[in-house]
């Protein structure tokens, strides 16, 4: 028998859709520096310590599940004190306990998809096992439980950054944003512009300002819940590779049960994880030494985040170069235990005492708020589920602020 018969050839693909981009030098530097950051041994050890803030997110996302079900249960309990001939005509015609069983079952897919967050977290922060499990059998000794809320709001945020479904709402923002970033900036060669924003969420407005060309990006965020989610998509950027059902957990504002136990693809888009740099922890601590860093800060859905705007408002001034641009689009609702409540003409007049200049924009971003100001009020929804028998919207506050002194 020839030799040339015995040889098989075997073809080979290797497909590069989820192989995360190398990091530059910068993203490097900037993990170098966040893993000195979340060290034990770097500043106080408290609960708002990063590295302790960090295991809270991560003992939350390994308890989705269990959290969860403790609402399901209390439904099935309340489904109790239906009296029989009620549940005998809801199991006839709608087979309503079907849906506990329907959406428990979910709810273990919700969680695997959380165990692979965790998973990707461990990895990323170098954080072991055995340090997550200590830190859960701590909390579990005190009686404290996972954070339920933060979770749900994580995922969810999976739908309005990163899906087709979330397309709604990120309309009602983003061409307005780009636009006027692309009229500021139109000669974009050369050196990138800087570009600052914070509050980032799951960092999609982010990446579409880096879509646009010519811009460099760093974007921040304080909740460790929403850097893991970030940093799951870091490591997973290939489009519609994964699912989440985000609505089971509430069960009102549905027009179908199919609605609410329907699964939403993510990401929509390829995650290019080197374009953007994420700076995790406080705004006002980590950017408060950055002075005249930036060329224009993007505030989107942030402000009313503050619990001292005034900070705010200090560190956005700060980093901004002189002849740099603040760019706001949002509302004002302010938080809980907020040390000051700002009404738009109040913030309009502090930062144009700080040395900012309010500019024209386009009408197309609303109409005018303020007789004699420049700022602009359009509608905006915030509600993650474009199906929902329930809107919630705000009129969001736009406005550019020029740097001048």
């Amino acid at each position: 028998m020839p030799v040339e018969s015995l040889l098989e050839v075997h073809e080979v693909i290797v497909t590069v859709e989820n192989v995360p981009e190398k990091p530059s030098a910068r993203h490097q530097q900037e993990k170098k520096s966040l893993l000195k950051r979340l060290s034990k041994s770097h500043g106080k050890w408290d609960t708002n310590h990063p590295r302790h803030r960090l295991m809270e997110a991560l003992f939350g996302f390994s308890r989705y599940k269990v959290r969860q079900m403790a609402e399901l249960d209390r439904y099935k309990g309340l489904y109790k004190h239906a009296t029989s001939a009620q549940k005998k005509v809801l199991e006839k015609t709608i087979g309503y306990s079907q849906k506990f069983s329907k959406v428990e079952k979910l709810l273990d897919h919700n969680q695997q998809l959380s165990n692979e967050i965790v998973e990707a977290a461990l990895a990323y922060y170098d954080i072991s096992h055995d340090e997550l499990s200590a830190h859960s059998i701590a909390k579990d000794e005190a009686g404290q439980l996972a954070d339920r809320v933060s979770v749900s709001q994580a995922l969810k945020h999976y739908v309005r950054d990163w899906s087709v479904s979330g397309s709604g709402e990120r309309n009602d923002a983003f061409p307005c944003i780009l636009a006027t970033l692309q009229k500021l900036f139109p000669l974009r060669s050369g050196e990138g512009i800087r570009a600052l924003l914070p509050g980032s969420g799951l960092g999609r407005l982010g990446h579409e300002v880096s879509s646009l060309g010519g811009f460099d990006v760093t974007i921040n965020e304080w909740s460790m819940f929403m850097n893991l989610a970030y940093r799951f998509l870091e490591a997973n950027p290939r489009p519609v590779s994964k699912t989440v059902y985000p609505f089971i957990d509430s069960w009102s504002h549905h027009a179908t049960t199919a609605d609410m136990v329907r699964a939403v693809s993510f990401p929509d888009s390829r995650v290019n994880s080197s374009s953007v740099l994420l700076i995790e922890g406080d705004f006002v601590t980590q950017f408060k030494s950055q002075k005249s860093q930036y060329d224009v800060v993007v505030t989107h859905f942030f402000i009313d985040t503050a619990r001292n705007v005034m900070s705010y408002l200090d560190t956005i001034h700060a980093a901004l170069e002189v002849g740099g641009y603040w760019v706001n689009f949002g509302p004002l609702l302010w938080g809980s235990g907020p040390f000051v409540q700002l009404s738009l003409d109040e913030i309009v007049a502090i930062a144009k005492s700080m040395g900012f200049e309010f500019v024209d924009v386009d009408e197309a971003c609303g109409e005018i708020i303020l007789p004699g100001e420049k700022v602009r009020g359009k509608q905006a929804v915030y509600g993650f589920n474009e199906k929902a028998l329930t809107r919630n919207a705000y009129s969001a506050q736009f406005w550019v602020a020029k740097k001048v002194r």
